[in-house]
């Protein structure tokens, strides 16, 4: 949550940090600001609500300085206003905080006894405090962050300059995650490599209690005592224009057409499409010792949050019809605090767009500490989770700015496929023929999701009758189950409705009273072998007065006759119906929500990157 640029170089801080911060709006946040060096003292500029109010409050500004530092806040301790915004200054130190101070009312206590003024209500001020207790001390920012970094208990990354040492900036972090850019003359911090790409490719990942030290053209990483570490670049081979509208009206459409190639990039490096094989590509093991993890573990888990714990359960499905062993899907808030059983015989996979959602982070130390084997997909290499694992796949989506997941999930469902193919393939569980069917389906995916697309213009026409209803049930069976999940995930976070997700053989558990003709029912009923079973819940559902959505296969008049609304889906396999299946539901809530006049790519209290508990 929240985004964190700082810059050193010769250009005008105030431009780079503007737009380093725009990048970064996707994140989440309620309030801004910016301190910025003007006549040898950091100048603080404030506001609460969008970037464009901090925008406009700089327009009249000017700076002669080249260092300066900006955030975008989401509000944890303290109202979103402006004495709780970022930066926080205190006796010429200048902070930006991204995280949670868990024992901030020890630190708060004891800087009070010490006469300290505390101006706002959050954690992030008592920080600054310390440092500049500190720095009176040491007469070195350097040192000071190193005297205070044991006093900090919690998630934070942190970004500080001083008046005093006007080409210097120090960061340091423990959980949420920071970037170091290097440019030519010139160098950044950022919370994501996103807010940087116009000004370089270059790119430094911290760890966890690392300190950075940017001084002049020179960086430098250390430990948090202060010893130097040799710390490789990576580079970051998006290119600006990735992270673009390119005409669209949203980033969130835009990355919903963006699904074909998506899909294709992700089976690009895992599929022979010439003999239809699969040979999944990890990185960390090498091929053989990846392919004996695989014909030697007999028990799988999967902990994921949100859209990537509905996908984690799709995966159920798939590893369990095809490889047959256990699956166990955890979501990642619970998983720590109920005591998990875990056996060094279980692969253990975390899923995470960013690679930095703080719950699934911790669930993997936690499984490298009891002796698992770790497996990631992230579509952000180099991220946090991503160094964490043993095992590595990559989404390949390309950057997503959307809060509300789209081509990342469609992406993550076809790779755990490709790993289902796999796995059974290393435990010779998987025919021939079958793996020649399954990989011709998925191949075929991306053309058939570009069909699926057409009802964009559907969904932009309904919408007027869409928004009259007072809530959505979404219900499934089998694989089309988490979908149904994922699609009421989607209605509440862009439309804000209510809306559920239901396994269809529960409805007469509950869902039923909820039914009348002001409810729509979204049925999602491809022609599998769940179909029958589907087709009787759809018709429990219409006979209670519900309006029901349906999405099924080709031009089914069985399903047609008993909807209200009727969409034909192309023919697939059981295991790409999933993926197909979700396109229209990401249709149906994106438009709901733009004619309801709501911000589809920042939906209000949600941030893309979950990296507090």
């Amino acid at each position: 949550m929240c985004g964190i640029v700082g810059y050193l170089g010769p250009l005008d801080p105030k431009d780079v940090i503007l737009q380093g911060l725009k990048k970064l709006e996707y994140r989440g946040y309620d309030s801004a600001g910016v301190a910025i060096l003007h006549n040898g003292v950091a100048k603080q500029v404030r506001a609460s609500g969008k970037l464009q109010a901090l925008e406009d409050k700089l327009k009249s500004e000017n700076f002669n300085g080249r260092l300066g530092i900006g955030h975008t806040r989401w509000a944890t301790h303290g109202a979103p206003t402006e004495r709780n915004a970022h930066p926080h200054q205190v006796d010429g130190i200048s902070l930006v905080h991204n995280g949670i101070i868990e024992n901030d009312q020890d630190l708060r206590d004891e800087l009070i006894k010490d006469g300290a003024k505390i101006l706002s209500d959050t954690d992030s001020e008592l920080v600054a405090h310390l440092v500049a207790r500190e720095v009176k001390k040491t007469n070195s920012l350097q040192q000071a962050v190193e005297n205070i970094l044991p006093k900090l208990r919690g998630a934070f990354s942190i970004v500080v300059i001083w008046n005093q040492s006007p080409d210097e900036m120090i960061a340091f972090k423990d959980g949420p995650p920071l970037v170091v850019g290097l440019g030519d003359k010139e160098n950044f911090f950022a919370s994501d490599v996103q807010a940087l790409l116009k000004y370089t490719k270059k790119f430094i990942y911290l760890d966890d209690r690392e300190i950075v030290r940017i001084h002049g053209q020179k960086v430098e990483v250390m430990t948090s005592a202060g010893q130097p570490i040799n710390k490789k670049s990576v580079e970051i081979n998006w290119s600006p224009d990735l992270v673009e509208k390119q005409g669209f009206a949203h980033y969130m459409l835009k990355e919903i057409y963006e699904q074909p190639r998506a899909v294709a990039a992700a089976l690009e490096s895992h599929i022979n499409a010439d003999t239809h094989r699969i040979q999944l590509k990890v990185e960390g093991p090498t091929a053989s010792e990846f392919t004996n993890l695989l014909k030697t573990t007999n028990r799988f888990m999967i902990v994921a949050c949100g859209t990537s714990y509905y996908a984690a359960q799709v995966a159920k499905y798939y590893i369990e019809s095809l490889v047959k062993i256990p699956v166990d899907v955890d979501i990642a808030s619970e998983f720590r605090y109920r005591s998990p059983i875990l056996d060094t015989n279980t692969l253990f996979m975390t899923i995470s767009q960013s690679g930095e959602t703080a719950d699934t982070l911790a669930a993997i130390r936690l499984a490298k500490e009891k002796g698992l084997k770790t497996m990631s997909l992230c579509n952000v290499r180099g991220s946090s989770i991503d160094r964490e694992a043993f095992v590595k796949l990559y989404m390949q989506s390309g950057p997503e700015i959307g809060v509300a997941s789209t081509k990342a999930f469609t992406s993550t469902l076809t790779l755990l496929a490709c790993l289902a193919l796999d796995w059974a393939k290393a435990k010779d569980q998987l025919k021939s023929e079958d793996e020649i069917k399954i990989v011709k389906a998925l191949l075929a995916a991306p053309s058939q999701i570009e069909g699926v697309l057409n009802y964009d213009k559907y969904f932009n026409e309904a919408s007027q009758k869409l928004k009259s209803y007072r809530g959505f049930l979404y219900m499934g069976r089998g694989s089309s189950f988490p979908i149904a999940m994922e699609g009421a995930l989607k209605m509440k976070e862009l439309a804000y409705l209510h809306a559920e997700g239901y396994a269809a053989g529960e409805m007469k558990h509950g869902p039923l009273a909820l039914i009348d003709e002001r409810m729509a029912i979204v049925m999602l009923c491809p022609q599998d072998q769940w179909y029958e079973k589907t087709v009787s819940n759809l018709e429990e559902a219409k006979a209670r007065g519900g309006q029901i959505i349906a999405l099924g296969t080709g031009e089914d008049e069985r399903l047609k006759s008993r909807s209200h609304f009727y969409l034909p889906l192309p023919k697939a396999h059981w295991m790409v119906n999933p993926i197909i299946s979700t396109i229209p539901l990401q249709l149906m809530s994106y438009h709901l929500a733009s004619h309801l006049g709501y911000d589809v790519d920042q939906p209000r209290n949600l941030a893309k990157s979950v990296t507090v508990e």
